[in-house]
């Protein structure tokens, strides 16, 4: 016989179902457009890629890698028959929230199952609350794609690593964010030469197709694209610029060359200059961190949560652009950590909670008045952006705290 789902699965299935939809309604009826990238970007991307015209990344310069124009065919592929009665970009907006919802389904069929496990229920609760408290930002951007493929790559890390390692290469070049769990993996896991040779071996597969495809001059240039922006509004160290922009003392100006909103102030282009070799030191520096509780023995269970965590947010905080979106990076390695080891997950997953929240009071709901720096929404922003920081913080801390065990356990 097969065994039932106990009621409190069946009310967390309904839940996540119910918050897909919430959150779907929510990217039509609140202000800013949340769900404008899209309709404004995506579906003319993959319009063009369908109908003999255009490919980004192949034949024009782009700022994703290349694998992320599939999920928008996908949507695209998705939206032909609705096109008649909802019209193309109607019908192209229905299917990305049907594609993400479906992608989302199978991550969290990976993660809860049955429920037969408690922590993996509780990773589900918490996925359930990350998503309704981010808002439409959590289902209408290319890296809520991301988010399934992170964590079922990750969770089949120990089992199946060569499927997890080459889940997470697959997600790195959609957005590159995954490619920190791909790092943390090869530090943590004791798989980690299997994991590399796989990551690196998805890696060289995409590269020959893309290649063969005509992608020559374009193979790998979406890092260009992301090392050219500008210092963006929501980025943790345009912090200090919103509030002299509050002053008068600098502007926020449209970029249409990336599609964004961007600080222009004395100062800004030299802490965006810095902001990229920074990244790398800290990147860096999380890494050697790790590896040297790795080579004295560390568990992965322990080891492999923080890692992830801090690794992602070092991302985020020195990141030049920090968009929205970017705290969907946040979900997959939270998620992880409390099925892992949910006794020290507790602190993480309450800062991540409380930073989507934080951003979905910024955008969509209040980015308008942050456009014209008024002071709540800056206020707002400031608040987030400190607690990524802080997040960065604890992150560390629990690095640091992971004991050394002998390798013989």
């Amino acid at each position: 016989m097969r065994a039932r789902l106990r009621p409190g699965t069946i009310a967390l299935w309904s839940t996540f179902v119910l918050v897909h939809v919430i959150v779907a309604w929510f990217g039509w009826v609140l202000p800013s457009q949340p769900m404008g990238d899209v309709v404004l970007v995506y579906q003319p991307w993959s319009h063009s890629a369908l109908t003999g015209g255009a490919i980004v990344g192949v034949t024009e310069p782009w700022v994703y890698p290349q694998l992320a124009l599939i999920p928008m065919i996908l949507a695209h592929l998705l939206a032909t028959p609705l096109v008649g009665s909802l019209g193309a970009l109607g019908a192209y907006l229905i299917a990305w929230a049907v594609l993400v919802t479906v992608l989302d389904l199978v991550g969290f069929a990976v993660l809860v199952g049955r429920g037969r496990t408690h922590r993996r229920r509780v990773a589900g609760w918490f996925w359930c609350g990350a998503l309704l408290l981010l808002g439409p930002i959590a289902m209408y951007r290319l890296d809520t794609v991301t988010v399934p493929l992170a964590v079922i790559g990750g969770l089949w890390l120990a089992t199946r690593p060569a499927i997890g390692a080459a889940l997470l290469t697959v997600g790195a070049w959609i957005k590159i964010w995954p490619a920190a769990l791909v790092l943390a993996a090869v530090i943590a896991v004791k798989q980690r030469m299997r994991i590399l040779l796989t990551a690196a071996a998805v890696t060289a597969g995409i590269v020959v197709l893309l290649f063969l495809l005509g992608a020559d001059r374009e193979l790998f240039g979406f890092l260009g694209q992301q090392t050219g922006r500008g210092l963006q509004i929501e980025a943790v160290a345009a912090t200090p610029f919103l509030w002299l922009a509050l002053a008068g003392k600098a502007s926020i100006a449209y970029s249409f060359d990336i599609l964004t909103f961007q600080i222009e102030a004395p100062g800004a282009d030299v802490i965006s200059a810095v902001l990229t070799p920074l990244m790398v030191l800290a990147v860096v520096s999380v890494a050697v961190l790790g590896a040297m509780k790795a080579a004295r023995g560390a568990a992965w269970q322990r080891l492999f949560p923080p890692l992830a965590l801090t690794l992602v947010t070092v991302l985020i905080v020195t990141n030049k652009v920090g968009s929205p979106q970017f705290q969907t990076w946040l979900i997959a390695p939270v998620i992880l950590w409390v099925v892992l080891d949910r006794a020290r997950a507790a602190t993480p997953a309450l800062l991540v909670l409380g930073l989507c929240a934080l951003t979905f009071l910024v955008y969509p709901l209040s980015y308008d008045a942050l456009l014209r720096a008024e002071p709540l929404p800056v206020l707002l922003l400031s608040i987030r952006n400190i607690l990524l920081v802080i997040l960065a913080a604890v992150g560390v801390a629990s690095l640091l705290r992971v004991p050394a065990e002998a390798r013989s356990r």
